[in-house]
């Protein structure tokens, strides 16, 4: 079965960090690539990094930039995304999801992703 799953959600006080975790279940990341997300209440899905199978090639969401840094171990079939000085606006459930790597994935378009994990909340509150 085909699966991601995503984990390391929290509460955590702004300029904290936290780190979440995408294991790839069912598949290898050797033709894919994978996103994250995150969606708000009362606000559209927002791409925030992805990353190539071989970690190669990176994007970042222009209000992430400078502060989450997304990696990939492959050994693992696990994609990682370090996020430091946390804000309240940061708040969102956090989605992981995979891409083929044909598609047009680097411009984190959450259509061009067919895979999706359940998601892991994230709270940035004092």
């Amino acid at each position: 079965q085909l699966q991601l799953a995503e984990s390391g959600g929290g509460l955590v006080q702004p300029g904290g960090s936290l780190t979440l975790s995408c294991a790839v279940r069912g598949f290898t990341l050797d033709y894919y690539s994978i996103g994250w997300f995150r969606q708000a209440p009362g606000k559209e899905r927002e791409g925030v990094s992805c990353i190539s199978s071989t970690g190669g090639s990176i994007n970042y969401g222009d209000s992430v930039k400078g502060r989450f840094f997304i990696s990939i171990d492959n050994a693992k079939n696990t994609v990682y995304l370090q996020m430091n000085s946390l804000k309240p606006e940061d708040t969102a459930v956090y989605f992981c999801a995979a891409a083929p790597w044909s598609s047009s994935w680097y411009d984190l378009i959450s259509d061009e992703y067919d895979l999706w994990g359940q998601g892991t909340q994230v709270t940035v509150s004092s």
